[in-house]
């Protein structure tokens, strides 16, 4: 199980998460959805200390790391139970995309290189990539960018899988083949917790919805629960807008 509890982060007088507290079972899909700027890719990179949050707790199986405790090696132990897809694909431009899958097996796992090119090849042929495997990412669509990122965290193994919007910067054209890969990856029981705007991929992926507004949890349950019948009147409002 995963449990963030009172986690709180602030940005010099602002308040971007405001005491949340979520559990997350072994193998369960939460999706997160909001209005933009509130707080919703703040939670994720809170939960591995990419931002440091100002107070609350990240627990990951017999893991907890506080935020007022929080040391280099509690933050190096957390980040090895996640693994984070981001919007940008956030690739190393200098290194080939087999490199990319590889670095993090490497430098966080501590893999010999060797095996951890067994790894990468095995992602590449799973996210139908092994005849870019030698090409760098300046060469590659902004699909098959997001598809090595996720392909990176796959290969990770985490208990938790975060994804940061991750179609938010490709063009339309891009998105499905994303999507499916996430679809995939979803069916495999992956432990998953992401943020996007795609409503009916949400809905279709997700095991819970959350909806968060202003730094809160204003609503969480089934995407039936909440496309079908939410309760919050801000819960209302933002489905009326996006739909």
């Amino acid at each position: 199980m995963i449990r963030l509890s009172s986690l709180t982060k602030r940005f010099g007088e602002q308040t971007v998460l405001d005491g949340i507290d979520l559990s997350i079972e072994e193998g369960e899909r939460v999706v997160v959805i909001g209005p933009s700027g509130t707080g919703k890719s703040t939670l994720l990179r809170c939960i591995n200390f990419l931002d440091r949050p100002d107070h609350g707790s990240i627990k990951i199986g017999d893991l907890t790391v506080t935020a007022e405790r929080a040391n280099r090696r509690g933050i190096l132990a957390l980040r090895r139970r996640t693994a984070f897809v981001f919007q940008n694909y956030s690739l190393f431009a200098n290194r080939t995309v087999r490199e990319n899958i590889t670095e993090g097996l490497i430098v966080v796992r501590g893999w010999p290189a060797s095996k951890a090119r067994e790894r990468a090849d095995e992602i590449l042929r799973d996210i139908g990539l092994s005849d870019r495997a030698e090409a760098y990412p300046s060469a590659l669509s902004g699909g098959q960018q997001q598809r090595v990122g996720i392909g990176r965290a796959m290969a990770l193994d985490a208990d938790l899988m975060l994804f940061d919007e991750p179609t938010s910067a490709l063009d339309p054209e891009w998105v499905g083949e994303v999507l499916d890969l996430m679809r995939r990856v979803a069916e495999t029981r992956q432990t998953m917790l992401i943020v996007t705007h795609e409503m009916q991929f949400a809905r279709e992926i997700a095991d819970r919805i959350v909806f968060m507004d202003a730094g809160h949890i204003v609503e969480m349950g089934s995407p039936a629960a909440i496309f079908d019948d939410p309760k919050d009147r801000r819960t209302k409002n933002f489905l009326r807008r996006v739909s």
